[in-house]
C-alpha cells in the first residue's frame, strides 16, 4: 500500500489496530497519542512508524503536529480522527456534569478532529485527493443516559462529517463517519467496566473491515456502522 496514513488516538484500541493495518500493509503511518511512553513502544514494535505526541484537544498542537508530518512523510492520503474523550468516569448524568468536563469532550472529540483536518486539508486539496474518517459512536445516534457529553460530541462530529463531504466532495475528497461497535477497548471498559469480553469485537477486524470498505470505496452513504 503506497499511501501515507495519519492516525490520532494511534496507541490504543481501534487506533492502534488501524495503525498496524496500514503498517503491515505497507502504508507510511504517522500516530499521534498524548501518552509519548505509549508511543514509544509503538515504533521500538514497528520500526519506521512515526510517533508524534501531539494532544489534539489542544490548539496550539495543531500546526505544528501538521508541519512535522507533511516534513517527514509528505502529503496525506488518509487521515482517522480516532482519538476520543469520554468524560469523567463512572459516568455521570448530564444535569450532574461540569461545564468544563462537557467542554474537555468537545475539544478532544469534535474541535480537535475539526481543526486538525483544516491543517491537512490544503495539501489534499491542491491534489484533489484524500479521505478523512471520523470515528463515530451508536451514542451519536441512541440517547442513552449518562453518555451526555460524548454522545453529543459525536453526533456533531457526524454532522461535521456530512458538511465536509457536501462541500468538498466534488474536489475529489471523501469524508466518513464510522460507528465501529462495540469493542474490546480500554475506553469502552472505562465506560462499562463489567462488560462482558466475549460479546465485544475485536478492534483488529474492524479495523480490517474499515480499510477493505474504503479501498473498494464500498459506503453507501457519510455516515455508516461496520
Amino acid at each position: 500500500m503506497n499511501k501515507t496514513i495519519v492516525i490520532t488516538g494511534g496507541t490504543s484500541g481501534l487506533g492502534q489496530a488501524l495503525a498496524i493495518q496500514h503498517y503491515e500493509a505497507g502504508a507510511r503511518v504517522a500516530i499521534l497519542a498524548r501518552n509519548a511512553e505509549l508511543i514509544e513502544a509503538m515504533i521500538q514494535r514497528y520500526p519506521g512508524m512515526i510517533g508524534l505526541p501531539f494532544d489534539i484537544s489542544k490548539k496550539e498542537d495543531i500546526y505544528p503536529a501538521a508541519g512535522e508530518i507533511h516534513a517527514r512523510l509528505g502529503d496525506v492520503d488518509r487521515l482517522f480522527n480516532v482519538a476520543s474523550q469520554l468524560g469523567p468516569t463512572p459516568l455521570r448524568l448530564l444535569m450532574d456534569t461540569e461545564c468544563e468536563d462537557f467542554e474537555a469532550v468537545l475539544q478532544t472529540n469534535l474541535l480537535g478532529p475539526f481543526r486538525f483536518t483544516k491543517a491537512l486539508l490544503p495539501a489534499m486539496l491542491l491534489r484533489e485527493s484524500g479521505v478523512v474518517v471520523n470515528i463515530s459512536s451508536d451514542a451519536a445516534v441512541q440517547a442513552y443516559p449518562r453518555w451526555g457529553a460524548y454522545a453529543v460530541s459525536k453526533a456533531a462530529l457526524d454532522h461535521l462529517t456530512r458538511i465536509f463531504q457536501a462541500e468538498l466532495e466534488s474536489q475529489g475528497l471523501r469524508f466518513y463517519a464510522i460507528d465501529p461497535g462495540d469493542m474490546r477497548t480500554p475506553m469502552h471498559f472505562a465506560a462499562i467496566p463489567d462488560a462482558d469480553p466475549a460479546q465485544l469485537r475485536d478492534p483488529h477486524d474492524v479495523a480490517r473491515r474499515i480499510m477493505q470498505l474504503i479501498d473498494t470505496n464500498e459506503f453507501r452513504q457519510v455516515r455508516t456502522s461496520v
